[in-house]
């Protein structure tokens, strides 16, 4: 492991984690390795938050991380990984709250369609519902950076702050790059020592593929299976 990630999400994670494996630093885990493989992935880390430490497992040949559930483990990451540098991606707080209130949020407050989709596809499929518990412990209940927050853009952007100024204070400053996307190529390559690419710095994972990719596809293709389950059973 060569790069921590220790910002939160929808700071243009999905962005950093194309952009080090373009510099080099791949594979990058992200939070699309744990959605990809569920059945595995949760258990593992469900034992990482009851303070076990399957590194190993869960990392494998990556060379970077970014993004959660990583990010939430960034001061046992640099005990785990002592040469390995700490990437703290920020934004602008008012954006990033408005972001998060636009996407993550909406998974677990409110009464939007995304909510209760994802409401149903807990209620249906096992796997997605331990995501859901898992993520909820490390976001929202007591351990979490959002904990007391429900939501709400002015409690959000406290935690935010708060959770940028501990990585400030918690990393040592030839280790750590705090970095936004609109910085660009330039300071990440110099923190990593490799040459600039001749081409731009990617930018993905807007809020409406957010949705669409990561909440509603899912949910409806998880809740139709169920649906198309529960005819045959009741066929037989």
């Amino acid at each position: 492991m060569k790069l921590i990630g220790a910002g939160l999400p929808r700071t243009a994670t999905t962005t950093q984690m194309i952009a080090l494996e373009k510099l080099g630093l791949g594979p990058c885990y992200h939070m699309r390795d744990m959605m990809a493989d569920l059945a595995k992935e949760v258990p593992l880390w469900r034992r990482a938050y009851d303070g076990e430490s399957p590194w190993d497992e869960i990392f494998g040949e990556s060379q970077s991380t970014v993004d959660w559930p990583s990010a939430f483990y960034w001061r046992e990451l640099m005990e785990v990984y002592p040469d390995a540098k700490v990437l703290l991606s920020v934004r602008n707080h008012e954006s990033w709250a408005r972001s998060m209130q636009e996407t993550i949020c909406q998974i677990y407050f409110g009464d939007s369609l995304m909510h209760h989709l994802a409401q149903a596809r807990y209620h249906v499929d096992p796997e997605f519902r331990a995501w859901i518990d898992l993520m909820i412990d490390m976001c929202w209940q007591r351990r979490g950076p959002f904990a007391g927050t429900e939501g709400e853009a002015g409690p959000m952007m406290e935690a935010a702050e708060r959770w940028n100024q501990e990585v400030r204070d918690g990393v040592p400053a030839d280790r750590l790059l705090v970095w936004e996307v609109k910085d660009g190529w330039e300071p990440l390559c110099e923190f990593v020592g490799v040459d600039v690419p001749g081409e731009p710095l990617p930018h993905v994972n807007d809020t409406e593929a957010f949705r669409s990719q990561l909440v509603v596809g899912p949910a409806v293709a998880a809740i139709s299976g169920w649906w198309e389950r529960e005819q045959q059973a009741v066929a037989a």
